[in-house]
């Protein structure tokens, strides 16, 4: 299979960055997007120019770092993948690919296709942690948990951070993200004591951030490799409203 490449080239923060076009032969169906790209930069490498900057890691659907914008979907055409969980066969021989980075301006492009999403390790730092009791402590296991709760808990922890919900939203919101993680600690009994404060304190923290707002397109949730519900931003948004008066009380 043969491809031209249209990949996202910039030297660093301040540089303008353009769009460089690259001819690639000789890929095969069960190449994954990642393995094409190292085949890119190792033809570039052996013609002395600087490769594609990209991130990646565990290559399998973990960790979120394989963040790309393809043809302008973000993470490609397959649902439910990530990046580097993407095949070549979901591709026409002879296709024209865009390769560019996340784009919002909470995720400053760093070089090529790699952003700067430390601010979603901030939104999380926001939220602080569940402070138990320790010594007699129950084990956590001991205590009864209804199954649709453990179940829609499992559901939000399956966000592994990657951004795509920001980079498909028209307004650039982390809604999608942020209510994953809300809603992960919030269907807990562990997590409820300090939900209120934890949600009012996590959704400051991503506006300061400077993400947009959230106007239930539902781009996120189409995006999101992991496939995560946009019913937790209605869940979100119901519980930073009935945390109002709290906030009140402890102003």
């Amino acid at each position: 299979m043969k491809f031209t490449l249209k990949v996202w080239r910039q030297k660093n923060r301040t540089d303008g960055g353009t769009m460089v076009d690259y001819t690639i032969d000789g890929i095969t169906n069960d190449m994954s997007f990642l393995e094409m790209m190292d085949l890119l930069n190792e033809s570039l490498i052996k013609k002395g120019e600087e490769p594609v900057a990209f991130d990646h890691d565990c290559r399998e659907g973990i960790c979120g770092s394989c963040a790309m914008m393809i043809n302008g979907q973000a993470h490609g055409p397959e649902r439910g993948s990530t990046t580097c969980q993407l095949h070549m066969r979901s591709f026409t021989d002879g296709e024209t690919l865009a390769v560019e980075p996340w784009r919002a301006g909470a995720f400053p492009v760093l070089r090529d296709l790699v952003v700067d999403r430390s601010s979603f390790d901030r939104i999380i730092q926001s939220g602080g942690f569940i402070s138990v009791n320790t010594g007699g402590a129950k084990d956590a296991n001991s205590i009864p948990i209804p199954k649709p709760d453990a179940e829609r808990a499992m559901d939000s922890s399956a966000c592994i951070g990657c951004g795509a919900c920001v980079a498909a939203c028209p307004n650039a919101s982390a809604m999608l993200f942020l209510s994953a993680k809300t809603g992960h600690l919030g269907s807990l009994p562990q997590g409820k004591v300090e939900q209120k404060a934890r949600v009012r304190s996590m959704v400051a923290a991503h506006d300061r951030e400077g993400f947009g707002h959230c106007t239930n397109i539902a781009e996120c949730e189409a995006a999101c490799p992991k496939e995560i519900s946009h019913d937790f931003i209605v869940q979100l948004n119901r519980d930073y409203l009935t945390s109002a008066g709290a906030a009140v009380v402890r102003g």
